[in-house]
């Protein structure tokens, strides 16, 4: 560990990540970033194949067959070093393992298990296998969201997957990690993405109740049925976003577009079309970088639409989502934020078993078809 890693937030908080899709991995690389060291237990044992999981940054991999009777307590082993277990898998899977919860964390009192699924745990899609889309079709969310006339448009799986499902779980790790600070002791975390979701849905939800979007869908100012909330092609196929919803920015963009004539009309649901026409129009005239030249620097919240391949080359730096002033997370190196190349199975692992447990290779555990395998249970 270097001096930097010492002081990151996390720095000390020892991590184990069952592998799984990308929601659990999301959640577990927020908490590397930050410090907190994270071994993902892969089931893979092809040490020529990296896994297929991209967010891999900062963390380290044991290989573990849960269902060889000598594999299984390796894992018991660790998590009674550990601080977090992130699970996963659907409901019952961890206890068909020989893995409930409770006696885990009755053997560390310390441990927080964060049990993440898609669905709710109770109710009739429990068992069900499901994606983002589903998560999202069933929490409400989907239906808001969507041009009018049209079906419903799912944001790609951002929205369950990684903010419903991966940044709450890591949210509900934290606020575990502090009641532990008082408490003394760890806790289950439950965390589905329709929860999450529908949870970060409460503003648009509750504003179904308002005139601000108690229209059909693709109606309302927020969902696209708005000209100066909109996104507009340009001369050489390139977009402009255009987001000036307070009327000192309507005016601005208007002064910029020279359209000044609907400054009066902004609110005028009848004259939307009419706008809308005009503003595309007018885009179309010019190419994305001369709009750029016409509106930076003003308050008109009109800005390009980047493409990651032109940010990518330009040296756009990716940072963290949240800075800290004297506890910073851990250095992003730019080459891993732009692609990942994943991370082979085993890789650092035998070092927190060293780290964690004090065992070596040939005394307390082997290798066998490329997973951690105990030697003797009745000598640990």
């Amino acid at each position: 560990m270097s001096a930097d890693d010492s002081i990151a937030p996390l720095s000390g908080i020892r991590v184990v990540e069952l592998a799984g899709l990308a929601p659990s991995p999301f959640a577990g690389l927020l908490l590397a970033d930050y410090g907190a060291t994270v071994l993902r237990v892969d089931r893979s044992v092809s040490y020529d194949t990296p896994s297929p999981d991209l967010l891999v940054r900062h963390k380290k991999s044991i290989c573990l067959d849960l269902k060889d009777p000598r594999g299984l307590p390796v894992l018991r082993a660790l998590l009674k070093h550990v601080d977090v277990l992130i699970d996963p898998y659907r409901p019952g899977v961890l206890e068909s393992l020989g893995l409930d919860p409770n006696e885990l964390i009755a053997q560390n009192e310390r441990l927080i298990v964060a049990r993440l699924t898609g669905f709710r745990r109770d109710g009739k899609y429990a068992s069900m296998a499901g994606h983002d889309i589903n998560y999202l079709a069933v929490s409400g969310v989907l239906n808001q969201l969507g041009r009018k006339g049209a079906a419903p448009q799912p944001p790609a799986n951002i929205l369950a997957d990684f903010a419903g499902g991966g940044l709450s779980c890591a949210f509900g790790i934290m606020i575990a990690l502090f009641a532990r600070e008082g408490t003394g002791r760890g806790q289950i975390v439950n965390c589905n993405m329709v929860d999450g979701s529908s949870y970060l849905a409460t503003f648009p939800r509750l504003a179904t109740k308002t005139p601000l979007w108690n229209r059909p869908r693709g109606e309302n100012v927020l969902d696209g049925g708005c000209p100066f909330y909109e996104i507009y092609e340009c001369k050489d196929g390139g977009h402009m976003a255009v987001g000036a919803l307070e009327p000192q920015f309507f005016k601005e963009l208007l002064d910029g577009l020279g359209l000044t004539e609907f400054l009066s009309l902004q609110h005028d649901h009848a004259a939307w079309p009419s706008m809308r026409d005009a503003f595309g129009k007018k885009f179309l005239q010019r190419t994305r970088s001369e709009w750029e030249n016409v509106f930076d620097g003003k308050d008109a919240c009109c800005t390009p639409l980047l493409s990651y391949t032109e940010m990518e080359a330009a040296g756009y730096e990716q940072r963290h989502a949240v800075s800290l002033n004297n506890t910073p997370g851990l250095k992003l190196d730019q080459n891993t934020t732009w692609e990942s190349m994943g991370m082979h199975p085993g890789t650092g692992g035998e070092g927190l078993l060293q780290e964690w447990l004090g065992w070596s290779h040939g005394k307390h555990y082997d290798i066998k078809r490329g997973a951690v395998v105990q030697i003797d249970i009745a000598k640990l």
